[in-house]
């Protein structure tokens, strides 16, 4: 393969590692957000909808009416929207459909089977209920990254998928935590477990009772939960080593390994004492590192030339 079709697939396989944990991620964001909204009989419906918008990063007009239903056609079925659900898996569907002879087969067929699966679970979350098709989704994105650890060559393709979901994962627990600092009313700390697929986990780790510090040092420097930031961020720099495993005399000469590495260094070995008195420059670093990182990333890895078309005279 010549370097610019090996770059065009890095590229590719690593939105499609990002796009199937977004899709994962606003799956459980949503499914905990609808059901508290839907339980809590005179709760201020716009608010909790303007909330979740902002999480998410999808910008809402100020004076338009949120509700429910808004919300699941914007950030759950809309198709042409890399912000909502069904958007981010057609649009994996989309590219791995164009790197079939890198990815497995039947990686390939858990998103084409998940992509045509939509419309039917659409329906039936119309009848039943949304969680029906947010389960789903949770569901087939664990099934896809099962199946690449599984089925796939632990290579440079499978450490750019890898790398995709971690970075992905990481802003999106940013995010969270930023939420529940800017209105704690309406993210709790229980909710934002659930949310983070983390309360099952926390509970067998430091019991029922969600102190902030507790859920702040689990979901921030927890080595051994896999949706932890450190996690996220340590698989992530083993995964550009790896990319990058050139030596150098002194230093690190890649601009994308180094501010997560940086960070991840200062995550493993912060105080978690401290750790609520940092928290808000700890998210406001760990966001900017995200998008270094990414930046990063697509310089060094994702440039290349448009082909020449070549007209014949005459």
């Amino acid at each position: 393969m010549n370097a610019e079709l090996l770059s065009r697939i890095a590229e590719t396989i690593y939105w499609t590692g990002r796009y199937v944990e977004r899709a994962d991620d606003t799956a459980r964001l949503i499914d905990v957000y609808i059901h508290r909204m839907l339980g809590e009989t005179g709760a201020d419906s716009d608010a909790a909808c303007r909330a979740l918008f902002g999480i998410l990063g999808v910008p809402v007009e100020p004076d338009a009416e949120l509700d429910v239903d808004v919300v699941l056609f914007r950030l759950v079925f809309e198709a042409q929207s890399s912000s909502a659900i069904a958007g981010s898996m057609l649009g994996a569907r989309a590219g791995a459909r164009g790197i079939r002879e890198v990815i497995s087969s039947e990686m390939w067929e858990c998103l084409n089977v998940t992509g045509h699966g939509l419309a039917g679970q659409k329906r039936a979350a119309e009848r039943l209920g949304p969680h029906i098709y947010l389960r789903y989704i949770r569901e087939r994105s664990a099934l896809f990254f099962g199946l690449a650890d599984s089925t796939m060559s632990h290579d440079d393709a499978w450490r750019f998928l890898v790398l995709g979901r971690s970075l992905e994962r990481a802003d999106m627990t940013a995010r969270l935590l930023l939420a529940r600092m800017s209105a704690p009313a309406d993210l709790e700390w229980p909710v934002l477990l659930r949310a983070c697929g983390a309360h099952e986990s926390f509970i067998r780790t430091h019991g029922w009772a969600a102190e902030p510090d507790r859920v702040a040092e689990f979901l921030l420097l927890d080595r051994l939960f896999p949706r932890s930031v450190v996690h996220a961020l340590t698989t992530a720099e083993e995964c550009l080593a790896a990319l990058n495993p050139g030596p150098t005399r002194a230093g690190v000469d890649d601009s994308a390994r180094r501010p997560v590495g940086r960070l991840r260094n200062r995550l493993e070995y912060a105080d978690p004492k401290q750790l609520t008195a940092q928290l808000p420059e700890l998210l406001s670093a760990l966001q900017e590192t995200c998008v270094r990182a990414s930046e990063a990333i697509a310089k060094r890895y994702f440039q290349y030339q448009t082909p020449i078309a070549w007209e014949r005279d005459g």
